[in-house]
């Protein structure tokens, strides 16, 4: 009876001790989660900014264009009314 006791303790701990690692790993990998997001935020930031520089540059460009065919099509293409 002993025996059994102490094999049912031992399988009892073994659980916790488990559920425990698994608890350990998931915060883990959430931080890691929340630290990828970090970082996938700033580059679409970036990636924003610098498309918006070249459409600048473009539109700048098109601008010196004396037709103004170029600057029509690139308006066309970016759906911008206001330039």
């Amino acid at each position: 009876m002993k025996m059994k006791h102490r094999f049912i303790q031992f399988f009892a701990m073994t659980g916790i001790l488990m559920l425990s690692c698994r608890s350990l790993g998931q915060k883990y990998g959430i931080h890691n989660l929340t630290e990828d997001n970090a970082a996938l935020r700033e580059e679409q930031e970036g990636l924003t900014s610098r498309m918006n520089r070249i459409k600048e540059a473009l539109l700048a460009e098109a601008a010196i264009e004396p037709t103004g065919a170029f600057a029509a099509r690139l308006r066309i293409l970016f759906g911008d009314d206001s330039v």
